[in-house]
């Protein structure tokens, strides 16, 4: 995959292609983080949060590390600090999340971090000189209410209310946005691989030194339990490695605005894995919610297809 991912980069196909293959590719990404959530269910009665990051985060960067060993070549100072720079933006974000997640309901922990959704287009317009269309506002609009329907069901009483959890769970947020834009930024310009290793790097050792103090000290013989061992897998090759690698190359080739749409399909695939995994139900607010992203997906992607054909000049 990797392979064939490189062999792209390297063609001559065309952008419009390449968008539409890497819109799919923010597709599954956004697929990959919404499993995630099943596997972290389970881990964290076994795990602190922070070591988890932390030990994801290493296992991402060393395999990728061995996977791509001749681009290292290519390596400059440029692309080492603006990776690590990533890294503390990915790290914060992770952090601040999990950590809100214990002082906050799970669903307004998941609906309060898809603010990025709304930020990455404002954050983005003094950054790449674009003002959003309207229709990437709508399209966000609908996102987040859609995400607001699914993560919220089930919840009553006065769960408007702020409190450190909600407020640690808006940091991740922003966070999330600033490590979108300064994202694909870089990414004009610079080796993918080696951004997204070294954000890795960053990410993994800053949660190997938190840890210890964060979480409790670390149980060796949890290495010895394999459900243990396949979760950690699952999240350091495939929901942090394969995931990231897919944002960070989409990142290059489709707008942010739109892209911050694509991956908040997490929620809905999160959602859907979860009533296929863990027996959980869907209901109709649920399924509200669902066809309201799609929407929102459909807005983004369709709307600028209609605006270009009608610019076209007619034969």
């Amino acid at each position: 995959m990797f392979l064939y991912l490189h062999f792209i980069i390297l063609s001559d196909m065309k952008n419009s292609n390449l968008k539409f293959i890497f819109s799919a590719a923010l597709i599954m990404t956004a697929a990959i983080w919404g499993f995630a959530f099943v596997i972290v269910k389970d881990s964290l009665n076994y795990i602190g949060p922070t070591w988890m990051v932390g030990i994801r985060f290493v296992i991402a960067a060393v395999c990728l590390s061995l996977i791509f060993i001749p681009r290292f070549k290519k390596l400059d100072k440029s692309t080492f600090l603006h990776g690590c720079l990533l890294g503390v933006f990915l790290f914060t974000a992770y952090e601040t999340q999990t950590i809100g997640c214990s002082f906050t309901t799970a669903g307004k922990n998941a609906f309060l971090t898809t603010i990025y959704v709304i930020l990455v287009p404002l954050l983005g317009w003094p950054v790449f000189k674009k003002k959003p269309q309207w229709f990437v506002w709508i399209a966000a609009l609908l996102s987040v209410t859609g995400i607001a329907l699914l993560a919220l069901n089930g919840e009553t009483g006065r769960w408007y209310l702020m409190n450190k959890g909600d407020v640690l769970t808006l940091v991740c947020g922003f966070f999330y946005a600033v490590h979108i834009i300064a994202g694909a930024f870089f990414v004009k310009n610079e080796d993918v691989v080696l951004l997204t290793v070294f954000q890795f790097f960053v990410s993994g050792i800053l949660g190997l030194i938190i840890a210890p103090f964060a979480d409790a000290p670390l149980d060796l013989t949890l290495f010895t339990k394999s459900n243990v061992v396949v979760s950690l897998l699952y999240l350091g090759l495939l929901s942090t490695m394969v995931a990231f690698l897919l944002q960070n190359l989409g990142l290059k080739y489709v707008p942010s605005s739109l892209a911050s749409l694509f991956l908040s399909l997490e929620s809905v695939f999160g959602v859907l894995f979860s009533c296929l995994v863990l027996g959980e139900h869907l209901t109709l607010k649920m399924a509200s919610g669902c066809v309201l992203i799609f929407a929102a997906i459909v807005m983004a992607e369709v709307v600028p297809e209609l605006f270009k054909k009608d610019k076209e000049p007619l034969n």
